[in-house]
């Protein structure tokens, strides 16, 4: 499937074929197209928890409200963030830079992230977990499953399900797989004139 039409086609499904085994060469397909997603400064900061374990994905599912698609979706990611990633040997980022550029950016790395604290800091994890879903959601559809993007659950009950690491957060669940009914068709979508601006708002 092309991009575009990925695009046009990808929706939130929330019931999958629990039956369904995604060959193992997909999943890592889907995780390396995932490491070419963008991240600024190239700090790729987010981290990618795979839940593998089906006791451990019914405990995720309870923390979601019980929402079916967690423990019956192939593949149950929580993308996740390293809050300091900027300030772990930001060097390694650009070592296949040429030697003028690691000179000129690396340095920039922490006195942006120094400069602007915690929020920046924070929301630049928001930014890159949310870049990262949609280059799974769109690679997903492109290989014929289906994807739903998720916030409906306990962050603090699924951060220490997973253990997940002083400094780090949970941006967002994402589970993929193959779908056992369709989406809803599409709630409403606001006019174009509502959303997009010109030069400035009004």
């Amino acid at each position: 499937m092309d991009t575009l039409s990925a695009i046009e086609q990808r929706r939130s499904v929330k019931h999958y074929d629990a039956g369904f085994e995604m060959p193992a060469a997909d999943v890592q397909r889907l995780l390396d197209l995932a490491l070419l997603s963008p991240t600024s400064f190239n700090i790729q900061n987010w981290r990618f928890v795979v839940v593998r374990d089906p006791e451990l994905k019914k405990k995720v599912r309870a923390a979601a409200w019980d929402q079916a698609q967690v423990e019956e979706a192939q593949l149950t990611l929580l993308l996740c963030g390293d809050l300091r990633s900027w300030d772990e040997d930001p060097g390694r980022y650009w070592r296949n830079a040429p030697e003028s550029a690691q000179q000129q950016i690396v340095p920039m790395i922490r006195e942006f992230y120094q400069s602007r604290g915690e929020q920046t800091q924070r929301d630049e994890v928001m930014r890159s977990c949310g870049i990262a879903a949609q280059t799974l959601m769109l690679a997903a559809k492109s290989m014929g499953y289906d994807s739903c993007p998720m916030i409906g659950f306990d962050p603090e009950k699924v951060a220490e399900l997973i253990n997940l690491p002083e400094g780090h957060v949970i941006g967002m669940m994402l589970v993929i797989g193959k779908a056992a009914q369709p989406a809803r068709p599409r709630g409403g979508q606001l006019p174009k004139e509502e959303v997009v601006v010109t030069d400035r708002f009004a």
